[in-house]
């Protein structure tokens, strides 16, 4: 294993052998804290690239531009440049791609070999002649020496252009964003499935979940294939030991969203602008509430998908696409498909990034409500570059939309527990308090009551946190936020502030003192005391995160002040 180091910056790349004559080389990027904004990351991440040496020679994959230098010193340590025959591009992506304009110019004889979606996108991001080979589902590439390429159609995981690559010798599935997580340590393999099993389960969550049966079908084709022995991400670690236990996870989770009764097609255009991660912010807000989404690029929808997805969606998001241009046609084309498939029983919601035409927008709305569907949200018009404040809005009005689509679900519930339980699960009494925190210019808020002490060395508390709460996104492990502690004769105009509905992206803090804690979340200046905490562990219940925290320091303003105290006269809702 060779490792390259720029301490500065937290970089570094190892190559290790994974399977006779393939190498990965993975660049770790140790402290990225966020991954597009919108993706929090407690563990940094890992961008993993492959070389195969058969009598031909085949790299999968290049990395980010940010690792160019230490990359590329390192490809030219294993092997010449000038002999690499093929460059696989399992998706475009530029944590995947960024190099591949630099790999070229360094093997400019190199075939690209991908889907033909994603030989479209290159054309646009290197701006450079190159010789391509456009394969698809079951098309196969030998090397030699035994080494059979046989690549595997998984668009929409999570981008269009997406496939899997199979090496019949090896029985290596190379995957890319498939079946991988934002978590980089020292370890090639999962040897140990605890401390990776939460980013596991939150990558899906963010990007494969959204399009569970793009899932489903992958995992399809995944079972044509003669065996896989090992699945070769591009995040993390690579998938060997624990290799039938995470697959099927991601099997459960898939079809549990594929067989939800109420979902929302989210439609919009890759590589135009910011729509497909404002898009992902906003599947995360409706999944939030149990609504399932699917989402759709209409660049390379056939119409009957189009038709077929909206005629079962509860709801329906659509990012604006360009109105000029050489996909305006064929965007006019799709726009004009979803209406038609509407119905008024439905909910809608627009946003659309890049500042094009919002006249747009509101011609697109009013036809949308003149057929008869509901606005869920305001359209969302993202003029400059997205920053967390923006995602949070989009993940916001996703959950706006989710609990709208849900309102008879949620009264059913209500009523569901028998008379004498009810009440009984009411007699449980705790304090009133508010959360607050904030990142960048993203903040949040929410009052709260199921509150525990949950540990003395160290000193730490349990928050329940709904699901569907905005600020859950708040309280990932790594995450820090401020508890205020209400007083027992001063929380009423607190409570009735922080009990408002507020509007996807709206200020909770306007009107209310604060001053900002060690951590930058807000304190509020009427609280009794405040608690400084630091996300630790979170445990998933059925509608609600238990989030253990530590506490990092604390302060009570007023000594005789006594807490709040929060009486229920029912159990089974708030």
């Amino acid at each position: 294993m060779v490792a390259l180091t720029e301490r500065v910056q937290r970089f570094t790349l190892e190559t290790v052998p994974i399977a006779p004559d393939t190498t990965a080389i993975r660049c770790l990027d140790w402290d990225r804290e966020r991954f597009d904004i919108e993706f929090a990351l407690s563990n940094g991440t890992t961008y993993n690239s492959f070389l195969i040496r058969g009598e031909k020679v085949a790299l999968v994959d290049t990395s980010h531009e940010k690792f160019r230098q230490l990359y590329l010193d390192t490809l030219r340590g294993l092997i010449d440049p000038a002999t690499i025959d093929y460059l696989v591009i399992s998706h475009t992506e530029p944590d995947h791609s960024g190099l591949v304009g630099d790999l070229l110019k360094l093997a400019p004889q190199a075939v690209v070999v991908g889907a033909k979606v994603a030989i479209q996108f290159l054309e646009d991001l290197v701006h450079q002649p190159f010789e391509r080979k456009l394969v698809k589902n079951g098309d196969r590439l030998d090397l030699g020496n035994g080494h059979v390429l046989e690549f595997v159609s998984a668009p929409n995981l999570h981008w269009p252009d997406t496939i899997f690559t199979y090496d019949h010798k090896t029985q290596v599935l190379f995957t890319c964003d498939a079946f991988g997580m934002h978590y980089c340590d020292d370890s090639t393999f999962d040897e140990d499935l605890e401390p990776i099993e939460h980013d596991f389960r939150y990558y899906y969550d963010c990007l494969m979940g959204p399009n569970a049966r793009s899932v489903l079908s992958a995992l399809k084709r995944m079972g044509d294939l003669p065996g896989v022995g090992t699945i070769a991400t591009g995040h993390g670690p690579l998938l060997q030991y624990h290799l039938d236990e995470l697959v099927g996870r991601y099997r459960t989770w898939s079809q549990e969203q594929a067989k939800a009764v109420t979902t929302v097609a989210l439609f919009y255009v890759s590589d135009y602008g910011d729509a497909e991660r404002l898009a992902h912010a906003i599947a995360q807000g409706v999944m939030k509430t149990g609504v399932a989404v699917e989402q759709m690029d209409l660049r390379t929808a056939e119409p009957h998908e189009i038709r077929e997805l909206v005629g079962i969606a509860a709801g329906i998001v659509i990012a604006m696409p360009p109105q000029s241009g050489d996909f305006a046609s064929t965007a006019k084309a799709a726009l004009g498909t979803i209406l038609a498939a509407t119905h008024g029983k439905q909910s809608f919601g627009l946003f659309e990034s890049g500042g094009g035409d919002d006249d747009s927008v509101y011609l697109l709305r009013n036809k949308l409500q003149d057929v008869g569907l509901t606005e869920a949200f305001p359209p969302i018009l993202i003029k400059e570059r997205p920053t967390e404040a923006t995602y949070q809005l989009c993940d916001e009005a996703g959950t706006d939309l989710g609990q709208w689509l849900t309102r008879d679900r949620t009264i059913k519930q209500m009523k569901s527990l028998d008379g004498d339980l009810d009440k009984a699960l009411g007699r449980l009494s705790g304090g009133l308090y508010i959360i607050t925190a904030k990142k960048g210019k993203a903040s949040s808020a929410m009052l709260a009551s199921w509150v525990a002490q949950a540990s003395i060395e160290p000193l730490g508390i349990t928050i329940a946190v709904a699901k569907d709460r905005a600020i859950e996104s708040f309280m990932h492990v790594g995450d820090r936020f401020v508890l205020n502690i209400l007083e027992e004769n001063n929380y009423q105009p607190l409570m009735r502030h922080f009990l408002k509905r507020f509007a996807p992206g709206a200020d909770r803090f306007v009107g209310i003192k604060t001053y900002d804690a060690t951590n930058g979340s807000p304190i509020l200046a009427d609280a009794l005391a405040y608690l400084e905490c630091r996300v630790s562990s979170r445990m998933e219940c059925s509608d609600h995160w238990i989030v253990y925290s530590t506490i990092d320091a604390g302060r009570v303003s007023n000594q005789d002040g006594l807490t709040a105290i929060h009486h229920r006269k029912v159990g089974n809702h708030y």
